[in-house]
């Protein structure tokens, strides 16, 4: 039956259909009416056909995504209480954050009875606390955040020294068994990287470890990306880079290695006022994340940026995650993008135009070359102050914001946290790359005429 009803219908060409749109325009030029342009240079089509399918496998394991809740360690029988609380009621990870040594033993009391993930995002460096981590917990679902080069390019400086970081790292991985190299993305987003700049530094940033230690390391890496709110962009970009990573992996004869990636929602869009809109751009950033293939996603509460955490904001926050998975159809739906025109398009195009970046790059002496001289950095800032100058001319619309702002809105004694951008007085070896919300001076205007 069913082919008998489509065979009722003809096929119609791309040809066919521009000359319809052409007579519809009544004069109008096609390229300039109807086609657009990203600011990474992405032509932008009015329609999409078969002809513009690609096929590329993004090599992504049919597990479902998992649910992430945050968790920054302050006090270690808190920090327990919340992973317990969380996986008790959705969650099947958890990120444990920290600045400094722990009594892991206490944090992780109890925890071994939930088949969860676990990652370890440190903003140190001590190879023995972290195997005693990994060999406390048995299980293979565990994941330690430690990325050196990402560490130089968010504080300008190494953990101790180039060399001292590269033995402690290279002694890590010998002795933990668990993936233990973060190669940390969501700086370059946060910051005010186009996706494809971002897909190429990600690229370039792993190809620094492989470089170093060798392509044996390839099942030790695994990736963190945020995601912004150009919602099919955000889809490509995710598998986009399975794709560049496959690739890349191919040129050290290295197969069958997936990507692991894990997700948050970018912070660079998010607002002070008109907070609950926040709210609804982690929706869209989180349904961006799981039909890109994320292994993982940790929500952002609506009000992380001003608020301390707190019981609401993180229920709120996880339970967006599970209306998802559970009430809106996205339970497996890493695959669910297979097949659409639009979206293959756009993700050739991306990985086309990172490796070109990535290319360059590796011409220049590499991605860490690249850092220390400075360059990464500059084509971050100006990527950055371009999106910026958009914002600033309400090109590009934060509800509430720059556009519908609600006068009576009042947020100067609301701030539990400083909002802002703040000013670093210690010595660097390198200029940091400085991660900044687009409504961070329209915000303090705002709060000084309050």
């Amino acid at each position: 039956m069913s082919n008998y009803l489509f065979s009722e219908f003809e096929t119609v060409s791309e040809k066919a259909w521009k000359q319809k749109i052409n007579v519809d325009l009544k004069g109008l030029d096609y390229n300039e009416t109807l086609l657009w342009k990203t600011n990474e240079g992405i032509t932008v089509k009015p329609f999409y056909t078969k002809d513009d399918q690609t096929h590329q496998k993004t090599n992504r394991s049919n597990d479902d995504f998992n649910i992430c809740e945050s968790i920054f360690i302050d006090n270690e029988i808190i920090a327990n209480k919340l992973a317990i609380d969380s996986l008790k009621r959705g969650a099947n990870a958890i990120e444990f954050k920290a600045d400094a040594d722990f009594d892991y033993k206490e944090v992780l009391n109890d925890l071994d009875k939930f088949s969860a993930y676990f990652y370890f995002n440190f903003t140190f460096l001590d190879v023995n606390f972290i195997s005693e981590i990994s060999d406390f917990l048995k299980k293979e679902k565990v994941y330690f955040n430690i990325d050196i080069i990402g560490n130089l390019a968010q504080t300008g400086n190494w953990f101790s020294n180039l060399n001292k970081d590269h033995q402690e790292l290279e002694e890590l991985i010998t002795k933990v068994s668990k993936p233990a190299i973060a190669v940390n993305a969501s700086l370059y987003q946060n910051a005010g990287a186009t996706n494809t700049q971002q897909l190429a530094y990600a690229l370039a940033h792993a190809n620094e470890y492989l470089n170093h230690f060798g392509a044996d390391i390839t099942d030790k890496i695994h990736f963190n990306f945020s995601v912004g709110s150009n919602y099919f962009f955000e889809v490509a970009k995710l598998r986009a880079f399975r794709i560049l990573w496959n690739s890349l992996l191919n040129e050290y004869d290295v197969t069958n290695n997936q990507a692991h990636i894990f997700t948050q929602p970018s912070l660079r869009n998010k607002t002070l006022y008109d907070y609950n809109v926040n709210m609804l751009r982690t929706t869209s950033e989180c349904m961006s994340a799981v039909l890109g293939g994320a292994n993982t996603v940790s929500n952002v509460s609506y009000d992380e940026i001003f608020h301390k955490s707190n019981e609401f904001g993180e229920r709120i926050s996880r339970n967006q995650l599970l209306i998802l998975k559970e009430e809106s159809g996205f339970e497996n739906a890493h695959d669910f993008a297979d097949g659409s025109y639009y979206i293959e398009a756009i993700t050739k195009e991306l990985a086309e135009n990172a490796l070109e970046i990535f290319k360059q790059i590796e011409q220049g002496g590499g991605f860490l070359k690249q850092l220390k001289e400075g360059v990464i950095q500059r084509k971050i800032s100006e990527s950055a102050e371009k999106e910026q100058l958009l914002f600033n001319k309400n090109e590009i619309v934060l509800l509430g914001t720059n556009k519908i702002q609600n006068e009576k809105d009042q947020m100067k004694n609301d701030l539990e946290l400083f909002p802002f951008v703040k000013q670093r007085h210690q010595k660097t070896l390198i200029q940091p790359i400085i991660q900044r919300r687009l409504a961070e001076k329209l915000e303090q205007e705002r709060l000084e005429n309050e």
